[in-house]
């Protein structure tokens, strides 16, 4: 073991003893600890993992609800040159045994959340589990091993001894898992210099700052969670943490300990909204200050309800991937600090108008984070084409895996996003698809993102996704799964326009004409059309598993055009 000069999260401790020595840093539930106790709790959390046994390199798998202790573990495994392994408490029995196998760990640390499967995991026959740790009480744990808890395991700490962190000699800190929409889910292994670099990132653009009250709405075993708390934490700022999102504990956090920044995706959002809505009074649009929305665009619609709701808040997109240590891109939607920021033609440039007309199908996801260089590869001569990234930011591999999977440039260090895109004069990036989705249909290539993007603009739908079905002639056919708004309903074999009303009324014919007007290119315009009235299968992460809804639309298609 020896210590690291470099890069590393536990930089931030230094930080939080002096800026946040006296100031609360995390609130959860009624605990409350100032930057002080925290750093003390980290230490000695360090210090009692050290005398344990555990060694540099080795795999501390983390299965928990968001609280001050899991930030605590994080950084403490990474203070003695462990690597954490966050695990996703929403996994099946399935996911979580693969990932424990793949992994490996030492040691595994849970609560309460994960009995529902961990009762069935047979820890006592994985020969690489040393030790088994509670994160809170060993109550409802079976097995005689689990018999440490955190407050058992920390060890007091000397404030005079100086700092020494260690790192496995690859500077791996975390081992990430991806949310799986077409597998099971992989484990990416981030290193500390990424982490460091993506906090840089979000501390520069998003803006946060030791003032901020961040709300901890995404969870930590996500990279999208991670990754601001590493940032919020390098920055000084304050946490609150909840145990999980909840729309009615998110609202009541904001009002009452004045938050200022928090974290979504267009469900929490709407989730927000819509309780917002309901409210007598809303008391929380003074404090909030920054909202970074990911996982998908946010609609028009929440766009314009949370400049009511949330009228001093940037609010801000960011495009990424696990891969990627989060986010590539930025793309600020509203500042009220900026003249004319009601006028949404400003989001992306003065070649907004001329873009949408061209690339119809695109979406701006704003530019390059400094640190992260991105290129184009096209195989042709257009300028559509796989997006590739290098850089600090960029994962070390797989777990397991001895190099960086998916990089199709002929440049060392490329990392392949298996997105589709292009790249503006302005360098604003527009994605228009990820290549795994891509539809082979009569020869061309068509993307489901871009006919997504045209159809969801009709208002009689509410949800929209185009997949490929099996073809004899065309080899791969476009269909599109469509959940109708409201008060609209889908028209059957009888309607006859002359006699009813045309507007609350949608049908294959309607749909496809709309696309037409849109100058949709035909070959991408949908041959079949199905009404969706369940949820589309999504990951945990609010992801869409698109394979596996092409896998329901194929059992059913004796039944087209159908109400799902």
């Amino acid at each position: 073991m020896s210590n690291y000069s470099g890069a590393h999260i536990c930089q931030c401790l230094s930080r939080l003893t002096t800026v946040r020595r006296n100031s609360t840093v995390t609130i959860a539930g009624d605990r409350r600890k100032t930057g002080e106790q925290f750093v003390e709790g980290v230490l000695g959390l360090a210090r009692g993992l050290l005398e344990l046994g555990l060694h540099t390199g080795d795999v501390v798998a983390l299965c928990a609800l968001n609280s001050d202790w899991y930030l605590e573990w994080l950084l403490a495994v990474a203070f003695v040159g462990g690597i954490a392994a966050p695990l996703n408490y929403r996994w099946s029995l399935e996911d979580a045994r693969s990932a424990i196998d793949d992994i490996r760990p030492v040691m595994l640390v849970t609560d309460e959340c994960s009995t529902y499967w961990y009762s069935k995991l047979q820890v006592d026959s994985m020969t690489h589990l040393r030790w088994l740790v509670s994160m809170d009480s060993p109550s409802n744990c079976s097995t005689k091993r689990f018999v440490l808890t955190t407050q058992t395991i920390k060890k007091p700490t000397l404030r005079s001894q100086p700092w020494n962190y260690f790192t496995p000699p690859d500077g791996a800190a975390i081992i990430c898992f991806t949310s799986g929409t077409t597998g099971r889910p992989k484990g990416v292994t981030i290193s500390h210099s990424s982490l460091v670099v993506q906090s840089l990132a979000k501390i520069a653009i998003v803006g946060y700052s030791e003032d901020d009250v961040y709300l901890h709405t995404a969870p930590l075993c996500h990279i999208g969670g991670i990754s601001s708390a590493m940032a919020v934490l390098m920055a000084g700022g304050c946490h609150i943490l909840v145990p999980k999102f909840d729309a009615k504990l998110a609202i009541a956090a904001i009002e009452q300990l004045h938050v200022t920044s928090f974290i979504t995706v267009p469900a929490m959002m709407s989730d927000i909204i819509s309780l917002i809505r309901i409210k007598e009074t809303w008391e929380g649009k003074e404090s909030v200050k920054k909202i970074l929305n990911g996982g998908g665009g946010l609609s028009v619609e929440l766009f314009k309800d949370a400049t009511i709701f949330f009228p001093r808040a940037k609010l801000l997109s960011a495009y990424g991937m696990t891969e990627t240590c989060s986010s590539l891109t930025f793309l600020t939607f509203y500042d009220p600090a900026r003249e004319n920021s009601g006028n949404f033609s400003h989001i992306t440039g003065d070649d907004v108008g001329h873009r949408l007309v061209h690339q119809p199908g695109a979406v701006c996801v704003g530019k390059p984070a400094p640190h992260v260089e991105l290129t184009i590869s096209s195989e042709d001569s257009s300028c559509v084409g796989r997006i590739l990234t290098r850089g600090p930011h960029v994962m070390l591999r797989y777990w397991g895996q001895i190099s960086t999977e998916g990089s199709s440039s002929s440049d060392e260090g490329w990392l392949d996003t298996s997105d589709i895109g292009t790249m503006d004069d302005y360098g604003n990036v527009w994605l228009i698809g990820r290549s795994k989705g891509r539809i082979k249909t009569g020869g061309e290539n068509v993307y489901p993102e871009e006919v997504e993007a045209i159809i969801s603009q009709h208002p009689g739908v509410s949800g929209i996704v185009v997949v490929g079905l099996p073809d004899a002639r065309l080899t791969e056919m476009v269909v599109a799964c469509v959940q109708l708004r409201d008060n609209w309903r889908w028209a059957n074999s009888s309607f006859n326009p002359s006699t009813e009303n045309k507007s609350q009324i949608l049908s294959s014919d309607i749909l496809r004409e709309f696309c037409r007007d849109k100058h949709l290119t035909r070959f991408k315009i949908p041959k079949s059309f199905i009404v969706w009235k369940r949820q589309f299968p999504m990951t945990t992460t609010g992801k869409l598993r698109r394979d596996e809804l092409r896998r329901e639309v194929m059992s059913c298609m004796q039944f087209l055009p159908s109400n799902i």
